[in-house]
């Protein structure tokens, strides 16, 4: 088998996720991995068992790297995915697809002349009980969708000693828990209902306007108690919580709730949506069980099973019923989709994946959203 040569640039979190999904894969393999310099890039690469250390500029001179996973902090999505593709490269790059609503607009111009196959990791469209919902809805077994409920709940930036790289805006943009975990929640619920959103009114929350920076990197601490003098206050004004009323395209309404205070919460997905016919609930830190409400009839829990899904989930369920699949299945089974057109070295014309159209629109809702809060008032999309 001759194997698809993939590169990874960005080491953070999520980057060594990628790498972990692509290895599942067995027509996939990735080759060279890239850091903000060589020295990084080596040491990362000897622990992650990647044969190519490099610089970015050397990557995108490899001739047998077919694919680049932008894995990045968001202000370098942009220019890394751009010179991706004028290097030739399929592209996935990681959420928000740009800094704004211009340069997305450029990378999903470039990308359509190009012809070569994008995504954007919305993996969590992936949870197989997701699409399962989409296709009852497809099928009007949902029936007409009355309301939205959503929240995505974290805890991770709890305490005002909590620090990372999302909270400069010159980093990640002026929107945090928005464009960080609401982009998912957004682009799920449009995903599964069907619906576009025309409206939104948005109000956010700065719970810590001053945060804790530490001088040094954490690790240096590890084991030990943090001094006063170990940490720089910094001023923080991207919002921690934020509460987000919505209007859609059917006339009818819906609302979501961001947050990444949380204590407890973990990384908890809700989604309620109700409609004429029954509702559905599903929770991603419970990813395998479904909630089905009905009125006349008794409630209904349908736990993940290849055999009693809607056949249009079934095709991103690896095992058998009561063998649980997770988080990491969720980018292992979108790349499957997107590296089935990149062996084909051709966009589809509709995509099953999420590309960067779709990254294009959730950063549209998000700076509505945004500008929402700023207005504090409705705003079309």
């Amino acid at each position: 088998m001759n194997k698809i040569k993939a590169g990874v640039v960005g080491t953070g979190f999520i980057g060594p996720a990628h790498i972990e999904a692509l290895r599942r894969l067995p027509n996939i393999e990735v080759t060279a991995l890239c850091e903000v310099n060589l020295e990084v890039a080596t040491v990362k690469a000897a622990q992650l068992g990647i044969e190519r250390p490099c610089t970015f500029d050397q990557l995108l001179a490899m001739e047998d790297i077919v694919s680049v996973h932008v894995c990045t902090p968001n202000f370098l999505h942009f220019s890394q995915a751009k010179a991706a593709l004028l290097a030739g490269k399929h592209v996935v790059c990681e959420k928000p697809l740009a800094k704004d609503l211009h340069e997305a607009a450029e990378l999903v111009e470039l990308a359509r002349e190009t012809g070569l196959v994008n995504a954007v990791h919305f993996n969590l469209r992936y949870y197989p009980l997701v699409r399962h919902m989409k296709a009852l809805r497809e099928s009007g077994e949902l029936g007409d969708i009355y309301s939205i409920l959503g929240s995505y709940l974290q805890d991770w930036l709890f305490y005002n000693t909590d620090y990372n790289w999302r909270l400069e805006p010159d980093k990640s943009g002026d929107s945090r828990a928005i464009a960080d975990i609401g982009s998912h929640l957004m682009d799920i619920l449009e995903y599964i209902t069907g619906l576009k959103t025309v409206e939104v009114m948005a109000d956010f929350n700065t719970i810590h306007k001053t945060r804790k920076k530490p001088l040094k990197a954490v690790e240096t601490y590890s084991g030990k108690m943090l001094q006063p003098e170990d940490y720089a206050d910094v001023a923080i004004n991207t919002e921690d919580h934020a509460n987000v009323l919505l209007r859609f395209d059917n006339g009818n309404r819906g609302s979501i709730t961001v947050s990444q205070v949380s204590a407890g919460r973990k990384n908890q997905l809700k989604l309620e949506i109700s409609g004429s016919n029954k509702t559905f609930a599903w929770n991603s830190e419970s990813p395998n069980e479904l909630w089905v409400g009905n009125r006349d009839k008794a409630n209904e829990s349908l736990m993940r099973d290849p055999s009693l899904v809607a056949a249009g989930a079934q095709s991103i369920i690896s095992f058998p019923g009561g063998h649980n699949e997770g988080f990491p299945d969720t980018s292992k089974q979108l790349f499957k989709e997107v590296y089935d057109a990149i062996a084909q070295n051709k966009m589809p014309e509709h995509a099953s994946f999420p590309t960067f159209a779709d990254g294009y629109r959730e950063l549209l809702i998000c700076e509505r959203i945004l500008e929402s809060n700023k207005k504090q008032g409705w705003v079309t999309v």
